[in-house]
This record gives structure tokens, C-alpha cells and sequence, in this order.
């Protein structure tokens, strides 16, 4: 039997502050209690800000839906999955200046575990030529709340299912619609992500789309390391350059120092499906993203190595484009088209890994993926991915 909860509706005028649905299922490999709460947070800058907590047995995560659909943070067992931003958020929108004189006002708002990055535009804040703001950094969607909201627990199957719709719209511009999807069944250390870009209006268009899943300590720590499987790497800048010895591990923390990005044409199984990792620095502990080339041809490694009361962090990005300015990224064909009244989908799975034997099978697969492709790291930017 499905039961399916309507916890906002804008349209219907619906919303409910506060829920708690809560049980206990028996599955193939025993009794899991499972518990959805809505809530709404007060206080401080999350003031107003709407979230729901979801716990099906082993995996739990919390989705912030006044922020575009993100994820907050997730526990696997004893695994914990988020990063210590130091802006102690979440930040309701309302306390964001996304569109601050210097483009960056995005970063007063930045502290979820998976934050999307578009749609108008992704990447770095651009501006005209009198020096006016055009596009802020990394774009509108996560500081957009969710107009719709459904909540659905299929007992026979044993799957729980979010889904939350995000329009990015103003008059005379852009009608694009966000529809995400969380499923995962009880029990299970996966969890599915499927987004949905819709455009709404009569005549074509285009966006950007990259998402932040942002891992600090504990599993990313000194000593960690970064799997995958790769036909093309460069590094972004200088700074990562000066890095590329160890681009794939985790050293100890130093004050200010600067982050880094490294940018991948990653390699594939015969069906585009591929996967990386990240694991603890013994590792028994790790986080395993898989998703296909053709929803997101590249992949961007960020790490930001300071104290971890600044920030110490690793992003895994998958994308349609690379982080730069929209100009740029259009100029090399790296802007999506998408035709009025399209949908276009986007889906990407996280594997929570909480043994060894977990990590040493998402290892191999990634080392597998890896043959017969020669690894091309790049010791400079290549112009034509770095602006």
C-alpha cells in the first residue's frame, strides 16, 4: 500500500509545518524503524526555514525545501556525511545577498552536504562592461524554495520518495522548472537522486547545471584520498598546479591556504555509466558517487585543506559544464539547449561505504573502469576548460 503526503502546495495552498510519520518495517534483512518529520527551524539565520528529515533504517538525510531541494547533511550508521561550514548554517534565502556587488554574496548561504549550481548560469560571478553585476556566483536555484512538495512510503515495496518542484522564473526572462527526486529503500546505504529540468515557456532556451556533494571531516580528513578513473585531468590554476603531486589526497591542514580545483573528462564503462570515491584515511570508511556520461560529461574535484574551523572540504561535481563564467562556457559549446516545453533528466546515485569490503569493492570497480585507458594528467590549465 502507498501512503503519499502533500506537504506543500502553493498552487493548492497547502502546507503543513509540522508532520512526523514514523513505523517500524520489516525487510529481507530484518526490522528497520523509519521516521519522515517535517519541521520548520527557527532562529537565528535558518529562521522560517523549512526542512524534512528523513531516516529509513540505516541511511538518514535532511532536505532543506527552502533551498532548492539540497541536502543539508546524512548519516550512514556511524558514517557521517557532511562538512563544517563556517557560516553554521543552514541560511534561510532571506539572509543571502545573492546579488552583492561582487557577485559572491552565494557564499553567505553555502553549507549543505549537496547544493546545486544553476540554472541561468554556475559558475563564477560574471559582469557587463560597466562593471554590473550580470550573473552571481554559482546562480539562483539553491536559494529558491520548493512550491510543491510530496512525501510517498510504497509498504510494499519498502521505498520512500520526495519529490519537490523549484521554479526559476522572472517576467520577460527564463521559465525553468527544478522537479528533484529522493528515493531510497529501507535498509538500503544508497540513495537515488533523479533531477528534472523542465522549461516552461513557448520558446527555447538554455542552463547550467553542477551540483556541490561537499564532504569534510571526519570521513574527509587528513590522510584521505580521492579514487577515480579518468581519460583527461587538468588543473584549474596555479594553485592547483602547485598541488598535483598530491591532487588526490588530503594533507594537513594549513591557515588561508587556497582551494583547488581539478577538472576531469572522466572514463566510462561501454554503457557511460561511471563512479568515483572518496575514503577515510584508513580506509574502512568511504562515499561512492556513480552517475552516467551522458547526463554529465564532466567532473570537478574541489579541495579546500584549512583548519577545520575555517574550512576543510572536498567537492565532487558532477556537471554539464565547468565552472566558469556563462560567457565563457557558452563560447565552447558547454551551455545546454533545451526546447520549449522539454524536460531534460539528471540522475546520480550516492553508496554510503561503511566497510572495508565496501570500500575495496567501489575501489576496484573504479580501477576497472580504468582499463585499457591511458590516464592524461595535465600539469597546466587547458585553455579551452580553464578561463
Amino acid at each position: 500500500m502507498e501512503k503519499r503526503y502533500v506537504l506543500i502546495d502553493s498552487a493548492e495552498d497547502v502546507y503543513v509545518e509540522s508532520q512526523t510519520i514514523s513505523g517500524v518495517a520489516e525487510t529481507s534483512v530484518g526490522k528497520y524503524p523509519y521516521k519522515f518529520v517535517k519541521r520548520r527551524l527557527l532562529g537565528g539565520v535558518r529562521d522560517g526555514l523549512d526542512v524534512l528529515e528523513i531516516d529509513a533504517g540505516r541511511f538518514e538525510f535532511t532536505i532543506l525545501l527552502s533551498r532548492g531541494m539540497n541536502l543539508l547533511k546524512a548519516r550512514c550508521e556511524d558514517l557521517d556525511l557532511k562538512w563544517d561550514s563556517p557560516i553554521n548554517g543552514p541560511v534561510h534565502p532571506k539572509f543571502v545577498p545573492l546579488f552583492a556587488p561582487n557577485g559572491c554574496g552565494w557564499l553567505e548561504g553555502f553549507s549543505e552536504w549537496i547544493a546545486r549550481c544553476g540554472l541561468e548560469s554556475n559558475g563564477a560571478p560574471e559582469f557587463d562592461s560597466n562593471g554590473v553585476l550580470k550573473f552571481p556566483l554559482h546562480g539562483r536555484i539553491s536559494n529558491l524554495p520548493a512550491r510543491r512538495v510530496v512525501l510517498t512510503f510504497d509498504e510494499e515495496s519498502q521505498i520512500v520518495t520526495v519529490v519537490g518542484e523549484v521554479l526559476e522564473s522572472s517576467v520577460f526572462g527564463r521559465r525553468l522548472l527544478l522537479r528533484t527526486t529522493y528515493a531510497i529503500k529501507l535498509g538500503d546505504t544508497k540513495l537515488n537522486v533523479q533531477d528534472e529540468i523542465v522549461n516552461l515557456a513557448s520558446v527555447d532556451d538554455e542552463f547550467e547545471l553542477l551540483y556541490h556533494i561537499n564532504t569534510g571531516y571526519p570521513l574527509v580528513c587528513p590522510g584521505s584520498k580521492f579514487f577515480a578513473a579518468y581519460k583527461t585531468m587538468c588543473p584549474r590554476d596555479g594553485n592547483a598546479v602547485k598541488e598535483l603531486p598530491e591532487w588526490n589526497r588530503f594533507r594537513e591542514p594549513i591557515p588561508g591556504c587556497a582551494e583547488t580545483c581539478y577538472f576531469f573528462d572522466l572514463s566510462s564503462d561501454a554503457s557511460g555509466d561511471t563512479m568515483v570515491a572518496l575514503t577515510s584515511e584508513n580506509e574502512r570508511r568511504g562515499l561512492a558517487l556513480s552517475f552516467n556520461k551522458s547526463d554529465f560529461p564532466y567532473f570537478i574535484l574541489w579541495k579546500t585543506q584549512r583548519p577545520n574551523s575555517d574550512i576543510y572540504v572536498s567537492g565532487m561535481e558532477p556537471a554539464i559544464n565547468f565552472p566558469n563564467t556563462r560567457s565563457f562556457e557558452k563560447s565552447h559549446g558547454r551551455v545546454m539547449p533545451i526546447a520549449a516545453q522539454e524536460t531534460k533528466r539528471f540522475r546520480f546515485a550516492l553508496e554510503a561505504l561503511v566497510s572495508e569490503d565496501d570500500v575495496e569493492r567501489a575501489v576496484d570497480a573504479i580501477k576497472d573502469l580504468q582499463q585499457g585507458v591511458a590516464p592524461a594528467p595535465l600539469t597546466a590549465p587547458i585553455p579551452e576548460w580553464c578561463e
